[in-house]
């Protein structure tokens, strides 16, 4: 059986602490989209850690945690962070990396410098990880997949094909510096000799997996608004954030993927630009920021403070349901126990009318929140461990906002650790 862990959001939703905690029941932990751009911050018994690309299931040692050919592969990058988790004392990881998986190339990571650069004040708010050249070139099919490490000759001949477009650009449209294509067989060949060991063929590997009755969690990154299609477009990332595409990262049928776990923060966050109907200023949203998540709202990555906003019940709902939400995990909510009174986005007045749905770009980017002001619950919730054992308030919190999303809340978040969990039926 197959579980997928996703964002009902922009990202930022806890989704690193829901799959730590659900692969203690997992076999096998697939990444399958995305890349180093946005990071999982996990607490657990070794410490905290802020996860880029390696799965938020490797402190298990009955797991194996694979790549999946759908992420874009920063190979130093997950291998310092392999490291780096191994000399905090977890055990060495079992790993597969896709043999289909997709590199990212040093040049992906200037290219994405330059043209932020170049954009200046209408840039993407990219965190110059490289991720939007390297999906440009997978679909433009000059990307390079992790087998083609394994024959020198052909990649040459690639290597010094992609060079001549890559140098035009950089030439006549950037003025930086041109690519040298032995520098980069270079450290292609110090790439090939780092994962050799961990190369496979995934897809296989899972289906078989499947067969053996295995369970097999999908971990996806940042969350259903920052999806190119179904997003905030184009304030979005670069590869398909929705469970569904679970199936195609990860190599496996779509029909296997039984549930899908939608993680929903109890107030709302964004990085990066774009369009966020629920966002608070000032000294409301710093004091949100400052008491948020665990040591306050920054980005694992980029370490950018995040845009703060009240709980939205209109991009939820909409983010649910594109993901085919079955269970909603709704995080963070101790946060919230310092509110008087905690408002809630329900509506979007856009032209003079109130919608509940959610719109496109151009419409989003008029849209004013309705907001309805539910009473606070004034005291710190953590360590409860029982639905019924929240102040009454708070229930009543979690049971509008499910009301108003119209999917199932089950599980509920009222701390950073592993175990700060309650379940619902």
């Amino acid at each position: 059986m197959i579980k997928a862990v996703v964002g009902a959001n922009w990202g930022d939703e806890g989704k690193g602490k829901i799959t730590d905690m659900l692969a203690q029941e997992a076999d096998i932990i697939v990444r399958f989209q995305g890349g180093a751009n946005a990071g999982h911050t996990i607490v657990n018994d070794y410490g905290k850690f802020a996860l880029h690309t390696l799965p938020s299931g490797v402190f298990y040692d009955h797991t194996t945690s694979i790549i999946g050919n759908g992420v874009a592969l920063n190979i130093p990058v997950f291998f310092k962070e392999y490291q780096d988790v191994v000399d905090r004392g977890v055990p060495a990881p079992k790993i597969m990396i896709s043999d289909r998986a997709q590199i990212v190339m040093p040049y992906h990571i200037l290219f994405d410098q330059y043209e932020e650069e170049r954009l200046g004040g209408k840039s993407f708010g990219s965190t110059k990880s490289g991720i939007a050249p390297f999906y440009s070139d997978k679909y433009a099919k000059i990307g390079f997949q992790v087998a083609e490490l394994f024959d020198e000759e052909a990649l040459r001949e690639k290597v010094e094909r992609v060079c001549e477009t890559k140098n035009v650009l950089l030439e006549h449209l950037y003025h930086k510096p041109l690519l040298n294509p032995d520098d980069i067989m270079e450290e292609l060949m110090k790439y090939k000799e780092m994962v050799a060991p961990y190369v496979g063929d995934v897809s296989l590997f899972l289906w078989n997996a499947l067969k053996e009755g295995k369970e097999i969690l999908l971990e996806g990154q940042l969350g259903s608004l920052k999806d190119p299609d179904h997003g905030i477009y184009p304030m979005v990332t670069s590869s398909s954030t929705l469970a569904a595409y679970g199936a195609i990262g990860a190599g496996v049928p779509p029909y296997e993927i039984k549930k899908i776990i939608t993680v929903c923060k109890a107030y709302s966050s964004a990085v990066g630009a774009g369009a966020f109907v629920s966002e608070i200023f000032g000294e409301e949203a710093d004091e949100l920021r400052r008491r948020g998540g665990d040591g306050g709202e920054y980005g694992a990555t980029t370490g950018r403070p995040r845009r703060m906003g009240w709980f939205d019940c209109v991009a939820s709902k909409y983010g649910c349901r594109m993901q085919g939400t079955t269970d909603v995990a709704f995080t963070v909510l101790d946060v919230l126990g310092y509110l008087d009174e905690i408002p809630v986005c329900t509506g979007y007045e856009i032209d003079g009318k109130v919608t509940t749905e959610f719109p496109t770009t151009g419409l989003l980017e008029k849209a004013k929140p309705v907001l309805e002001v539910l009473p606070g619950w004034k005291c710190d919730i953590r360590g409860i461990r029982k639905y019924e054992d929240l102040p009454e308030n708070c229930r009543k919190y979690i049971e509008f906002v499910e009301k108003q999303i119209g999917f199932p809340i089950t599980m509920v978040s009222n701390g950073p650790g592993r175990n700060d969990i309650i379940y619902r039926k």
